[in-house]
């Protein structure tokens, strides 16, 4: 801060918003906060230009300088309520948020004002901070850390029944166990949330984020239908805030849309063609029953694709021997062996391949692909060219007969 100052007063505040310069707006209002009156007027105005000096910060991204501001302005907090003192290192972690980059230094900030918070004895605004400090290492995947310092929060913040504060850390400490795949702990947490939110009024944002953790939970257990309910009263929240999560929960929701039961059966009848694999198929058949087998219009095309599997199997299966036992074949395509032999006929009868049954012996007969005699077919040309040739001549000794 400079060493002059200048009075804490509305033209001051006005002198600041008229300069053509950020830099000059920010060095006015660093002079204001230099004025050593504690008057009434004089506090109000200053936490007006507290507030105007974080944003001109935040937009010029002068991250560091926030850090600095907050530290300058610790003496200043000796005269103000806690709560304003609150508000105010609150706005100023915001500030320094909205710049890109910065989650070291908010990392160390919060750490800074949590050891602050302790000296002086300020455990509303402590709990605050450390909840947004377990936010910020959850988000830098120090999950261990984390961890620890949520656990001792929650018990204090449950003796003090603060519930407000209460959601806020049971939400995040359900975001947490579900980033380490802790699913049934995570449902704890989220149903403790939603049981704290349940005894006070919840802002809709708030509320907007218990839905969003309850889809996302519902849709890790494939309960594709009542995820995309919650994702819907999610969006319809931050839609009506202009939060940027709900263009997140309109994300969520389509995929809701494109997962579930009839698509995941889609996607093992298209695993088993990819593998050309009939065991495959007939688990996705039974596993999904009631999308596949019971609608006509499926069932129909399958039976043909099964068909066509079942003979692309077989082929591969007997392209080396010229006899075996159709036993042999069906226990290496893991079928029984009346079907496989059924099948066998009717693909000799269809003429797939060159074979006999010998059902006596329980063997079936690969013959050779007979070589195609050229005599036939030059013989057939050669007749079918003699009767057009008759043919013509019979017409030219009709025109001369007339």
């Amino acid at each position: 801060m400079s060493s002059s100052y200048l009075p804490a007063t509305t033209e001051s505040l006005t002198q600041a918003e008229e300069a053509k310069k950020p830099s000059e707006a920010i060095s006015i209002l660093y002079c204001i906060l230099e004025n050593p009156s504690s008057s009434s007027e004089a506090l109000r105005i200053k936490e007006k230009a507290i507030s105007n000096l974080s944003d001109l910060l935040r937009e010029e991204n002068r991250a560091e300088e926030l850090r600095s501001l907050l530290t300058q302005l610790r003496p200043f907090f000796a005269f103000i309520p806690k709560a304003k003192t609150a508000k105010i290192v609150r706005g100023i972690i915001d500030a320094v948020a909205k710049i890109p980059g910065t989650s070291d230094l908010q990392i160390s900030l919060c750490r800074e004002m949590v050891q602050w918070t302790r000296a002086e004895k300020r455990t509303f605004l402590r709990q605050r901070v450390e909840a947004r400090l377990a936010a910020l290492l959850m988000d830098s995947k120090e999950y261990s850390e984390a961890l620890t310092l949520l656990s001792g929060l929650i018990k204090e913040v449950r003796r003090l029944d603060d519930k407000l504060l209460l959601v806020d850390i049971e939400l995040l400490e359900s975001k947490l166990h579900f980033s380490l795949r802790n699913l049934p702990k995570a449902k704890a947490a989220l149903t403790a949330a939603r049981t704290a939110a349940n005894a006070i009024y919840v802002p809709p944002d708030q509320q907007g984020t218990i839905d969003l953790q309850s889809g996302i939970l519902h849709a890790e257990e494939k309960d594709y239908k009542t995820a995309y309910s919650y994702f819907y009263e999610a969006f319809e929240a931050f839609n009506a805030l202009e939060d940027p999560r709900a263009i997140y929960s309109l994300k969520y929701m389509l995929l809701c849309k494109i997962m579930g039961p009839e698509v995941d059966a889609m996607k093992a009848v298209a695993h088993a063609h990819a593998q050309r694999s009939l065991k495959l198929f007939e688990t996705a058949l039974r596993d999904f029953k009631a999308q596949l087998d019971e609608d006509p219009i499926v069932h129909r095309h399958l039976s043909s694709l099964y068909d066509t599997l079942l003979e692309q199997n077989l082929c591969r299966l007997i392209e080396p021997f010229s006899r075996v036992e159709i036993a042999h074949i069906a226990e290496l395509i893991e079928l029984p062996i009346d079907h496989v032999e059924k099948k066998l006929s009717q693909m000799i009868l269809d003429k797939k391949f060159a074979g006999t049954l010998d059902q006596g012996a329980g063997c079936l007969v690969i013959f050779e692909d007979p070589k195609a005699d050229a005599i036939f077919p030059a013989t057939l040309e050669t007749i079918s060219n003699i009767g057009k040739v008759v043919d013509s001549l019979y017409v030219r000794s009709a025109k001369i007969m007339a």
